[in-house]
Formats: structure tokens, C-alpha cells, sequence
């Protein structure tokens, strides 16, 4: 009777302090070698991960690496206790015999770095291999990637000759490790936070390429409202790069383009994907890659049958709520290195995600982290001096037409939800979260009957004492609400009520207008209030005239409304950032805060990009979010 087996059945057992009453782990160790040596950013191109790379596996017990004539030892024991470097040990036998058997098969030899990388994600119950991968080390750019040492090792890399912007370390930093992938012919995904300049680091590598002569294009995929923001800066930054903007009448030109960054939509690269297949790309581009995070959706497939030398993906959120957009986009910047979209969920979204399982994030961090480099705003070894963000919620009454509209809706979605269900409820519980917000915004907005604005919403009390502090001190706002058309009913009243223009950009504002407003209010000369609808600008805009954010109405998904407040909270600000969030009192809008606050880790993976989260509430919990409270109504 063993040990366990005793104290199990209520036997003392007394031990020395070494002594491991589980079965130590039986695990393998990989030792590569690759001739390339990190750090070289020019010079021959490399074969990335067809490059043949030198392996030699061992095995490992605990921390310890076993010699062959430990191995041998082992292997004659044949029991289940043996003496391990001074200590006994309790193995796995079966796992042992499997490893060694393992060893005299494929102890050393040659494959392969994409094969070698493809090692690092096996879990340890992978047929491939009869124990886990508990190391990896050795010399050359692959143990460099896996064991997150390229980064440090990389030598900072300034901007080419006649670049119109002095980078900061951390940008040299960034240069030099995407300058390393495109080497080898590995994708990567910069997934700065947002504000860091990932723009001006990949026009520096696009700069970069070109300097030893000409090569093919690049294509560069963007939302539509940054277009314009693309050509300004590589005008600004890289004024002796070619740039076309594939949109509009120009699209015809797109085979006879004489260029080195051709810029285009994700809904145009859907669209004209047949087009963008004809052409030999030296790189692809993705800006705002979590457009692609649906891996199954038109413009994702589109961006993955570009055919391009190099892929690069810049993303501030490469995550927003669940793995599964880590794998699309990780399978743009380097196909095929996750596996098939079914293994990795259950390799690693299932375990992860459900059951919190620390040794499939360690694999997962050990794979991707190679390819993924993100800084922080917030760490200040990447930037000292970037001013505060003050963050507050500011909570407003309801007025008594308020209180009344939104008691209406409640008490009418009540009476019907508790007798639907399926696609149905979750139907009438969107459009009711849809409308409640409408009536804590403004009875007109609800109504939509062309109503008066003054005096009937206590929010728009709240942002119009609040604009007018700001405008006072002669600073200047970003306002965001979800609802464009209550932005357009917002313009004409603020206009009149501080008699100044107000500046509006939502989904329909034309390009060339779009772009008019952003310079005119980035000058200094043009209107101190700026309106946007969120998801019209709420990401890639640089708008760091303003030092104060807005946010009329809760997206309730932290990542989206993070986005919008970091078009003022950025490289180039210069002053410190007020962030205000407008909430009404008693409503669903505080306590759907309150919820997200108490799970807020939680949230920001399971919390959808929207309200649909909300539809799978029980009837109570509905019930208790929308029921509106005593203190809702102000006097």
C-alpha cells in the first residue's frame, strides 16, 4: 500500500519535507537551433518557417533535464520509485516508458520552424506527442520567438532617411521586431493600445522597404472613415510613398495603379475581391483588424485569399470578447499556425473560456506571443509623458415626461414578454432596451414627432451645464452618442443655445466632408464641440484638440466605448483628459454599469458588442434591470 493509499485510509504518515506525494511530471524539453540570428533587420531574406531548423528533444522530470545514462537508470528500474539527482521521486511509469520510447524514435534531427512552432500549442494529451512540452530553448530566432526573448534582443530601428517623424524607443522597438517577421516571412499582429502610433510605425516600415528600390504594393484594408486619415498621414510621414485610394470612381484603376500603398475599404475588398487577386502584393494590411473577427463573414475570407508576400494586422483590441477573433486573426497573419478554427476551440477557447485552464493560456501565450506586441498606454517605460485620463460617471434625473414614457414601455414589454419566446423575445427585448434608451436621452428622440428639445431631459441638462464649463475654461469637447439621429436633433439646439457651430460626423458624412471636419477642428481655428456618432468615430480618428469626452448614451461594452474616448487620449495630447459617461438614475443605464462593474473581467470577454447579452436574462432579472427606481425623477 502506497502513501496516498494509507493517509486515504486514515493511517498518520509521516514523510521527509521533500518528498512528492503526487507523481512528479514526466515532461519533454526541445532544444532548436537556427542560423538566423536575431536582431538582423536587413540583408538576405530568409525562409521564415520553411526554414530547416536543428532539434534535439529530451526528457525531463520536474525542473530537472536527465542525461542518458539517468535515462538508462531509469528505464532498468522499472518501479514506480526511483532516486532522481539526490531525491526520490514518484513517476509515471506508463508516461515514462512512452517518453523513452519516444526519444529512441525522433531524439534529434532536422524540420521545419513552422512545424517547430506548431509544437509549442500541442496540449499535453495530443496523440503526437506521449508527454508535454514543459521547454523549449536553444539558439537562433525560433528559441528566441518561443521563449519571448526577440523583443529584448532586437535592436532598435529608426525611421529611414527623409521619415517625418521622430520615433520614440518603443516605436524603434516595434519597427525592428515587425522588420524581423517580414524577414522571415511571419505575420504579425501589432496590437498597441490605442494612441501609440501604430500608423506611423507601419509607414515607417513601408518606408523602410522601399529604400533599397522598388517593390510590389501594398495593400492596406481600413474602415471607411479612415481613409482619409491614412492618406493624410502618409502624406505628413512618408511623402515619397505612392499612394491610391482604390474607392469610388477610381476603382476601374486598380490593375494599372502605379503605386506603393494602395488603400481600400473592407467593404470594397469583399466586394472586388476577384480584382484585388489579380495583383501581386508585397503586403496586406489590416487597420482595425477586429473588422475580420468573424472569421466566416465575406470581408474576412477576403482578406485571408489576398495574395501577399507579408501580412500585417494592427489592432488596439485583438480580443473584444471572445478567442475565437484571436484565431481569425491570427490566422490572416500566419494561416494555418492555430489549426483549423474547430481544434483551436478545443484546444484552447473551451478550456479557456470555460473552465479557466491556466496550461492551455500558457500554450496559447507561448504561440501567439511571437507574433502579437502590445504596449500600453498606461506603462511608463513605454511612454512617460502622456497626460491623466480622469474617468467619472456623472448621473442625471429624469424629468416627469420621462419618468412616464419610460414607465409606458416597461409596462408594455412586461405584458408581452412573459408570453413570447425563442427569436421572438429576444426581438421585443432589444427593441424595448432600444427604446428605453431613446426616452433617458430625450422624450423627442423617442417620440420622433419634431418636438421642442429645451427643458424636457435632464441629460440634456447635465451635457448643456457641462458644455458650458468647457467652453468657459476655452477647451474643447468630443460628444459620442449611438443614436445618429439624435445627434442631428442635438446640432441645431446646441448651435443656437452657446451660438457657436457644432461640428457632426456620423455613418452618412461623405469623405471629403468627414475629412474637412477632422482638420478643421485638429487646427485649433474651427467649433469647440464636436458630435459623432460612435461607430462613425469612434476609431482611427485623431481628435487630440479636444481634452473633453463625452459619452451620451452606455454602449455597455468597454472596449467600444474605450475606442471612442482614445481619439482625444493619444500621442499629441498634450493636456490632461476629462472622460464623463452620462447616466440616468434608477434606470436600466445604472444598474447595467453596476452589473458590468461587478463582473467587469467577465464582461469584457462575454458582454457582446451590443445589447444581445440582455435577451438572455430571465424574465426576473429583467424585471429588477428595467424597473425603474423611486430617486429616477428629479424635482
Amino acid at each position: 500500500m502506497c502513501a496516498p493509499e494509507l493517509d486515504q485510509a486514515g493511517f498518520g504518515v509521516l514523510l521527509p519535507s521533500w518528498w512528492q506525494t503526487e507523481a512528479a511530471e514526466v515532461g519533454l524539453r526541445l532544444t532548436t537551433s537556427s542560423p538566423t540570428q536575431p536582431g538582423v533587420v536587413s540583408g538576405q531574406q530568409a525562409m521564415g518557417r520553411d526554414e530547416l531548423v536543428d532539434y534535439r528533444w529530451d526528457m525531463a522530470v520536474g525542473d530537472s533535464t536527465l542525461t542518458p545514462a539517468e535515462l538508462d537508470a531509469l528505464a532498468k528500474a522499472k518501479v514506480p520509485l526511483v532516486r532522481v539527482r539526490g531525491r526520490w521521486v514518484h513517476l509515471d511509469q506508463r508516461r515514462l516508458a512512452a517518453g523513452l520510447e519516444f526519444l529512441r524514435r525522433s531524439a534529434e534531427g532536422s524540420t521545419s520552424a513552422g512545424n517547430i512552432l506548431a509544437l509549442a500549442a500541442l496540449p499535453a494529451d495530443d496523440p503526437l506527442l506521449p508527454a508535454p512540452v514543459v521547454g523549449i530553448d536553444g539558439d537562433g530566432w525560433v528559441a528566441d520567438l518561443l521563449n519571448g526573448r526577440m523583443e529584448a534582443r532586437l535592436e532598435p530601428v529608426k525611421a529611414p532617411p527623409g521619415f517625418g517623424a521622430d520615433l520614440r524607443p518603443y516605436q524603434q522597438r516595434g519597427l525592428a521586431w515587425m522588420a524581423f517577421l517580414d524577414r522571415l516571412g511571419l505575420g504579425a499582429c501589432l496590437a498597441d493600445d490605442m494612441g501609440l502610433g501604430k500608423t506611423v510605425q507601419l509607414l515607417a516600415l513601408e518606408a523602410m522597404a522601399r529604400v533599397d528600390g522598388p517593390r510590389p504594393p501594398t495593400l492596406l484594408v481600413c474602415p471607411m472613415s479612415l481613409v482619409g486619415n491614412w492618406q493624410r498621414e502618409a502624406a505628413k510621414f512618408a511623402p515619397d510613398l505612392r499612394v491610391h485610394v482604390h474607392h469610388g470612381t477610381d476603382r476601374g484603376k486598380l490593375a494599372d495603379a502605379d503605386a506603393d500603398l494602395v488603400i481600400t475599404t473592407y467593404n470594397l475588398l469583399a466586394r472586388d475581391s476577384a480584382r484585388f487577386a489579380e495583383r501581386e502584393w508585397d503586403r496586406v494590411v489590416l487597420d482595425e483588424a477586429q473588422n475580420i473577427k468573424n472569421s466566416a463573414s465575406r470581408q474576412s475570407r477576403a482578406a485571408r485569399a489576398v495574395p501577399a508576400r507579408h501580412r500585417i494586422a494592427l489592432t488596439g483590441t485583438p480580443v473584444e470578447n471572445r478567442l475565437a477573433e484571436l484565431w481569425s486573426i491570427m490566422d490572416f497573419a500566419n494561416p494555418g499556425l492555430l489549426g483549423s478554427v474547430h481544434k483551436f476551440r478545443a484546444r484552447f477557447a473551451v478550456p479557456i473560456e470555460r473552465y479557466g485552464d491556466e496550461d492551455a493560456a500558457t500554450r496559447l501565450r507561448r504561440v501567439t506571443g511571437p507574433f502579437v506586441l502590445r504596449r500600453v498606454k498606461t506603462d511608463p517605460s513605454i511612454i512617460s509623458d502622456l497626460p491623466e485620463k480622469v474617468e467619472m460617471k456623472q448621473l442625471c434625473n429624469l424629468t416627469a415626461e420621462q419618468a412616464s414614457l419610460y414607465q409606458a414601455v416597461v409596462d408594455d414589454m412586461m405584458g408581452k414578454v412573459e408570453e413570447s419566446e425563442g427569436v421572438q423575445r429576444k426581438g421585443l427585448v432589444l427593441s424595448t432596451i432600444t427604446r428605453l434608451k431613446q426616452v433617458c436621452n430625450h422624450p423627442a428622440q423617442f417620440l420622433g414627432d419634431g418636438s421642442r428639445i429645451a427643458g424636457r431631459s435632464g441629460k440634456l441638462a447635465r451635457l448643456e451645464e457641462t458644455l458650458e464649463e468647457v467652453l468657459a475654461d476655452g477647451d474643447r469637447a468630443l460628444v459620442f452618442t449611438q443614436f445618429a439621429a439624435f445627434g442631428g436633433m442635438l446640432v441645431p439646439h446646441l448651435a443656437a443655445r452657446f451660438d457657436t457651430e457644432v461640428l457632426f460626423l456620423h455613418g452618412g458624412t461623405p469623405k471629403a466632408r468627414r475629412d474637412a471636419m477632422v482638420e478643421r477642428f485638429q487646427s485649433g481655428d474651427g467649433p469647440s464641440i464636436f458630435l459623432l456618432s460612435l461607430k462613425a468615430g469612434g476609431t482611427g480618428l485623431t481628435l487630440t484638440a479636444a481634452n473633453h469626452v463625452i459619452h451620451l448614451d452606455r454602449w455597455w461594452n468597454p472596449a467600444v466605448e474605450d475606442q471612442a474616448t482614445d481619439r482625444a487620449f493619444r500621442i499629441g495630447q498634450r493636456r490632461d483628459v476629462q472622460v464623463r459617461k452620462l447616466m440616468c438614475i434608477g434606470t436600466l443605464e445604472e444598474k447595467i454599469d453596476a452589473m458590468i462593474e461587478r463582473k467587469k473581467a467577465l464582461a469584457r470577454l462575454a458582454v457582446g458588442a451590443g445589447e444581445d447579452w440582455l435577451t438572455e436574462l430571465t424574465t426576473d432579472e429583467l424585471r429588477e434591470v428595467v424597473t425603474l427606481s423611486a430617486e429616477a425623477v428629479g424635482e
